[in-house]
């Protein structure tokens, strides 16, 4: 199916009243124009695409001109089973990704399988110039290397990470507030030792007692943490 075939295919799901409510939610750098299509939707059709093989053209259709269509990338990117394909998909469309929630929803299921092969990835993205790569890279590590994977050189790298961009360090924030609920006794020194910027360092803190991942107890001690600015 060509672009113009996908997109009347999304104009067919517009919801107008979703539409300007997204418009408030999502800035962006590039001012897209917003369809109004709702999540399930657009990864349904993102799966139903990808099964019929009518994808390349759009993949290949960048930058897109609607939000919509950057959603739609970004479901039908994590619906690839190949990981060299779907890498090779992602690495062309990570630097057209200028909003969070297309950030965010992209989780490309194969990852789970090649986390390796990923975190060489990862060790690129993060030192991005690109606010939403870093975003990328910093959730990866959040998603797929708190668990069994754990290494306290994880952390360390996103540590290192600083920025001006609010969107990095409400990233960095959700990761070290994950990690914590996770991790607790090897991520408690990042704290201890104010080793984020005092506004990133005071959203974990803050993140991290709304968690119920966090007993009373610990969430008492990271109260007692927070740095006055």
């Amino acid at each position: 199916m060509n672009v113009e075939g996908i997109r009347e295919k999304l104009f067919e799901l517009q919801d107008t009243g979703y539409r300007d409510f997204q418009m408030g939610l999502i800035p962006s750098e590039e001012k897209k124009e917003f369809i109004g299509i709702r999540t399930p939707a657009l990864r349904k059709l993102a799966k139903e695409l990808y099964k019929a093989g009518e994808l390349e053209e759009f993949l290949k259709d960048l930058p897109h001109r609607y939000f919509d269509e950057n959603q739609l990338h970004a479901f039908a990117i994590s619906e690839i089973k190949d990981f060299d394909e779907c890498m090779k998909a992602l690495e062309a469309f990570l630097p057209y990704v200028d909003n969070w929630a297309t950030c965010d929803q992209m989780s490309p299921k194969v990852f789970k399988k090649h986390r390796k092969e990923l975190f060489s990835h990862i060790q690129k993205w993060i030192g991005s110039d690109h606010t939403y790569t870093v975003r990328f890279a910093i959730g990866m590590l959040m998603q797929h290397f708190l668990d069994e994977d754990f290494d306290i050189s994880y952390p360390e790298m996103v540590a290192q990470v600083r920025s001006d961009e609010y969107y990095i360090n409400m990233m960095i924030a959700w990761y070290f507030a994950t990690a914590l609920a996770k991790q607790y006794d090897s991520i408690l020194p990042f704290i201890e030792e104010k080793r984020l910027s005092p506004w990133t360092h005071n959203k974990t803190i803050q993140k991290s007692v709304e968690s119920y991942r966090i007993t009373d107890e610990q969430k008492k001690y990271l109260r007692s943490k927070k740095i006055k600015i």
